[in-house]
């Protein structure tokens, strides 16, 4: 059974619905500037402000703007397209190397005992602890001092 295409309205897709959105979005910006434009093309600045002389050197007209023909020529001295992306493929082979090499089954620990050993001997004797009885007194100093939180509130 074919059911009735009316049934399913939402399943007609509706691919200019967007593009019409943006010309029309388009369109109202574009007209914006150019009545702003028109608005502000006979505004005057008064004499008297502040910025009176930068504004009238700064909306001088005649000004030269650049045209296409000046875009200069593409230098000749830049390295062909193709080997910017053999140099990404470098890099990326190099990252991968690297990650290869420092993965965590790449490393061992070998020797620690005598590399422990080493660093005891360069450190020295270990001094003996001056009072061993001060650290309990003052422990037990700390636990007389100690307040337990109140009980809960029901």
């Amino acid at each position: 059974m074919t059911p009735r295409a009316r049934l399913f309205v939402n399943a007609v897709r509706r691919t200019w619905a967007p593009a019409l959105m943006a010309c029309a979005g388009a369109a109202v910006l574009l007209g914006g500037c150019v009545s702003a434009r028109q608005m502000f093309s006979d505004a005057t600045v008064d004499p008297t402000s502040p910025v009176a002389g930068e504004v009238a050197r700064l909306s001088k007209t005649g000004d030269d703007w650049p045209s296409f023909h000046e875009i200069p020529e593409t230098p000749k001295d830049l390295r062909p397209r193709r080997l910017y992306g053999q140099a990404a493929r470098d890099v990326a082979q190099a990252s991968a190397e690297i990650e290869r090499q420092t993965a965590p089954s790449a490393w061992t620990l070998q020797g620690t005992d005598t590399f422990a050993a080493g660093a005891r001997s360069a450190a020295g004797s270990e001094p003996a602890p001056s009072d061993a009885g001060g650290t309990e007194a003052f422990a037990e100093d700390l636990r007389k001092r100690a307040t337990p939180p109140p009980p809960p509130r029901n």
